[in-house]
């Protein structure tokens, strides 16, 4: 296994963040505290910190998609991918960019979906054709 990231990100709203990570997601809860929250997203520390301002967002074009602009997220297997996105339409959750893939059939083809949790953080779940083509132009 490779090592797990940290990423620490802003939530004006810690109730409704953890509702959102734990229950539409279905990650687990780790250490908290009045103002911060760990959750395992996939293996990975992510970790919702109280903030009263949200930051501003920018958008890069990606092929053919305004890709919001920070985002997060994290690199699934088909299967995991396939599972994510039918659990969130179930949960009819709204896509900043529904299920797709990109760049088919080119190096680097890709399944991708972004979302926003409630405080305005866009997340970015893909998957890849291949592994060994995450970075190759």
């Amino acid at each position: 296994m490779k090592n797990p990231f940290h990423l620490a990100i802003p939530v004006n709203d810690l109730a409704k963040a953890a509702d959102f990570y734990e229950n539409i997601l279905g990650c687990d809860r780790g250490r908290e505290s009045d103002s911060w929250i760990d959750f395992n997203l996939f293996g990975h520390q992510l970790v919702c910190h109280y903030v009263q301002e949200s930051n501003i967002k920018n958008i890069n074009p990606v092929d053919g998609d305004a890709v919001p602009v920070p985002h997060f997220g994290v690199i699934l297997d088909f299967d995991q991918f396939d599972s994510l996105a039918h659990k969130l339409k179930s949960k009819k959750q709204s896509f900043i960019i529904e299920p797709k893939i990109r760049f088919a059939g080119k190096p680097g083809e890709q399944r991708t979906m972004f979302l926003q949790d409630p405080c305005g953080n866009a997340l970015e779940f893909k998957a890849f054709k291949s592994l060994n083509s995450i970075f190759v132009s």
